[in-house]
C-alpha cells in the first residue's frame, strides 16, 4: 500500500512539474518503481550486510593478459574503490581484528567478488544497524 501511494505521489509530482509530458511522466514512474522494487531493496540490504562484515565472500584479482590469478582474499570483507581508483579490501579476522589491503587496478588487471554463502535479505526484513562508536562522543580527560 505504501509503495502504491509513493508511486501515485511521484506520478502526480512529475505531472505538475513537467507540464503533463507523458514520456517524462512514464520514465519518472518507472524510476519510482525501481527504487521500491523487491530487487532494489534486497540489493541495498545485501550491500549493507557486506559493508558490515556479515557476508562471507571471496575477491579474486585476475590478469587478463596472462590469464593468471594474482591474488585471492576470502572471508568476511568489505570492498570500496577509493578516489584514485585503488580497491580497498578490509577483512575482519576471526579474533575480531581488521586487516586492510590496497590493490591497484590497471587496464589488464581486474577483479571479481563472489558471495560464498546465501544470505537471507528481503524487502520484508527490517533491521537497524546500531554502531555506538558513531554516536558516543569522545571524552578527553585532562
Amino acid at each position: 500500500m505504501k509503495r502504491f501511494l509513493f508511486v501515485i505521489l511521484a506520478a502526480v509530482m512529475v505531472t505538475v512539474f513537467t507540464s503533463c509530458d507523458p514520456a517524462v511522466e512514464a520514465a519518472a514512474v518507472d524510476r519510482a518503481n525501481a527504487l521500491t522494487s523487491d530487487a532494489a531493496i534486497a540489493r541495498r540490504n545485501l550491500e549493507t550486510a557486506e559493508q558490515n562484515f556479515q557476508v562471507y565472500r571471496r575477491v579474486v584479482f585476475y590478469n587478463g593478459i596472462t590469464a593468471d590469478y594474482i591474488l585471492q582474499i576470502e572471508g568476511y570483507l568489505a570492498i570500496i574503490v577509493d578516489l584514485d581508483g585503488d580497491l580497498v579490501v578490509t577483512v575482519k579476522t576471526e579474533d575480531g581484528k581488521y586487516l586492510k589491503h590496497y590493490l591497484g587496478l590497471s587496464d589488464n588487471v581486474t577483479y571479481f567478488s563472489e558471495a560464498l554463502a546465501a544470505n537471507s535479505v528481503s524487502s520484508k526484513q527490517y533491521k537497524v544497524v546500531f554502531k555506538p562508536s558513531a554516536i558516543l562522543p569522545t571524552i578527553e580527560v585532562r
